[in-house]
């Protein structure tokens, strides 16, 4: 069992090992064990970019011993919407942290001059980044490397300009094609000037000599069936972005901010245009055998020489926000902005609901010409795009200071409210299937859809034709989340959800020394660290006023047809009452 945590002060820059059996124990790992130290560590009302907002990274207990265990949470108090920071990583970085032997890392405090975290297994060193500051994420990671040990195990995690500048949606590069990427994680590191973090180890033996039997027995048949069934097998072959036309097909494709729900140009950004016509390679998180990392080639004039190539990866979430919302119908056009965003270390969701409002407000006459600083928005506009981006990364002009701030400050400013795609402070994702979809967004206590899947509710009453009372669907998305609360405390990549049924998570969790008895144990745990979540966020004022939904989801038609207002309103209401979050 991964018991130990690394503490590591900034400020004072030094750094010490705590054993803390019993809090993984009952809490698991994951997002269970990172709640909470979040409610310890964390002082009620702290400013986000205090040294004294911790930044706690925790692994799962089942990370290097069985496939798709492959990932780390985040958590902090984020600085985009004051409430609970919560963000989820794939690539190395999960399972390096289990090979250095830690289940936790609490960083603290904050450094005066630019610094990076080295980790290799029980030495840990804080370093001179100052050379780093001011360098993409790209070229950071290329240096970092060159000078670390560990290639092949390691982890590298960093941030870009953005994070230096506070955008309060800057995210984490981790490991070149994968993110801590939500809620302002690379802000709050940016505050802290810490520039990255490169972590590895050789920690193995987690399993006792007598149940290596057993361990054998159910990896092989985990295993065999990732690799031998259909179940994760979209993911591998056209991956997330198959979404693209199916959405689409059924009117669940928000585009040009949410105004319409198909996009005449999806089959041009779609997965299987993608992989016709761009893919290069796939890759893989490490202890996964899926690869469902899809690369392209972006290859784009070079002044000076005749073009740069590069390698850039694609999912179905920056496809909608930085293309089908945007009005971007090519290809190679979201290619280009997610490199921007990959580039400068931005939240692309964020960044595309950011942008898709300002083309908006400009159409309106929202927003005066000199604040735009000569950008004239324009629905499928690439270039002023990226310009916009690197605008925003540098805080540059008052619209973009204000756009770094979040849209909360900028409907303040120029009005908009009503078309701003923010859910409890966080951009909208990519669903638009019904009125399950969008109270999930706002049930979910990171307001994510990969907290309760409400799209996914949507789309199976799609197909039944049923049409439950509201009530039932509030209390089904707390349910699904309270176990996608164990499945994040192991930390278990969500594409693996059918594999990891809850007697196999049992018969795992046993093998290393957990003592849950049955599934209801495991259901309670859910329900628990469900709540804990919550109460963090009302503990740190969130008010029901503060969970309005945009006005736009009820002007739009969705999968399931018009969202009744009344209804929604209905069911947002009872979740309140239920959850006790006040008025």
């Amino acid at each position: 069992m991964l018991s130990k945590i690394l503490y590591i002060d900034l400020s004072e820059k030094r750094y010490w090992v705590e054993e803390r059996p019993e809090l993984f124990e009952k809490y698991i790992g994951g997002i269970g064990v990172a709640i909470k130290l979040l409610h310890e560590e964390a002082p009620k009302g702290v400013d986000p970019f205090s040294p004294e907002n911790p930044l706690i990274f925790a692994t799962g207990p089942l990370n290097g011993l069985f496939p798709v265990m492959s990932k780390a949470v985040l958590v902090f108090k984020s600085p985009l919407n004051n409430a609970l920071g919560e963000s989820h990583a794939g690539g190395r970085f999960g399972v390096a942290m289990a090979w250095a032997g830690y289940g936790a890392i609490v960083i603290r405090g904050a450094s005066e001059t630019p610094v990076y975290v080295a980790i290799h297994g029980d030495k840990v060193k804080i370093k001179d980044a100052r050379a780093l500051w001011g360098t993409s994420t790209q070229a950071c990671g290329r240096v970092l490397r060159e000078i670390e040990p560990g290639a092949g195990i390691r982890s590298i995690i960093r941030i870009g300009p953005a994070g230096e500048n506070l955008v309060r949606y800057a995210n984490i590069n981790v490991d070149s094609f994968r993110h801590f990427g939500r809620l302002g994680t690379g802000a709050v590191m940016g505050s802290k000037k810490l520039k990255a973090i490169v972590i590895s180890g050789l920690m193995r033996g987690r399993l006792p000599n007598n149940l290596r039997g057993e361990y054998y027995k159910l990896f092989k048949e985990i295993y065999e069936e990732i690799i031998n069934t259909d179940a994760m097998k979209k993911y591998h072959d056209l991956g997330t972005p198959q979404n693209v036309l199916p959405l689409n097909a059924i009117r669940g494709l928000p585009t040009r901010n949410l105004k319409e729900s198909t996009f005449e140009h999806a089959d041009k950004i779609s997965g299987e245009y993608f992989a016709d016509k761009l893919l290069v390679k796939k890759s893989a998180c490490l202890s996964c055998p899926i690869g469902c990392i899809h690369v392209a080639i972006l290859r784009q004039p070079l002044p000076g020489y005749d073009y740069e190539t590069m390698f850039v990866s694609y999912d179905y979430e920056p496809i909608f926000a930085l293309g089908s919302l945007l009005g971007v119908g090519s290809a190679e056009g979201v290619l280009s902005i997610i490199e921007a965003s990959e580039r400068l270390g931005l939240d692309a969701m964020y960044a595309g609901v950011a942008l898709a409002w300002a083309t908006e407000a400009s159409e309106r006459g929202l927003i005066p010409e000199k604040d735009a600083l000569g950008i004239k928005f324009s629905w499928g506009d690439v270039d002023n795009y990226i310009r916009a981006l690197e605008l925003i990364s540098k805080r540059k002009g008052k619209l973009y200071s204000l756009l770094a701030e979040g849209l909360h400050r900028a409907v303040e400013e120029y009005g908009g409210r009503e078309f701003a795609l923010i859910f409890g402070g966080n951009g909208m994702p990519g669903y638009h299937n019904g009125l399950a979809t969008h109270l999930g967004y706002l049930i979910g206590a990171r307001h994510s859809h990969l907290d309760n899947a409400g799209y996914s509710y949507d789309q199976k009453l799609l197909k039944s034709g049923e049409s439950p009372p509201v009530e039932k669907i509030v209390d089904d998305l707390i349910k699904e989340e309270a176990w996608r609360c164990i499945t994040n405390s192991l930390v278990m990549c969500l594409f693996a959800r059918k594999i990891y049924t809850k007697e196999r998570v049992l018969k795992a969790l046993k093998l290393i020394g957990y003592n849950f008895e049955n599934e209801e144990d495991l259901m309670r745990l859910g329900h628990e660290i469900f709540r804990m979540r919550w109460a963090y966020n009302i503990r740190e004022g969130v008010r029901r006023q503060d969970l309005m939904p945009p006005e736009r989801i009820f002007e739009t038609e969705s999968s399931r047809g018009m969202i009744s207002k009344e209804e929604f309103m209905k069911g947002l209401t009872y979740f309140f009452e239920k959850i006790g979050i006040p008025k």
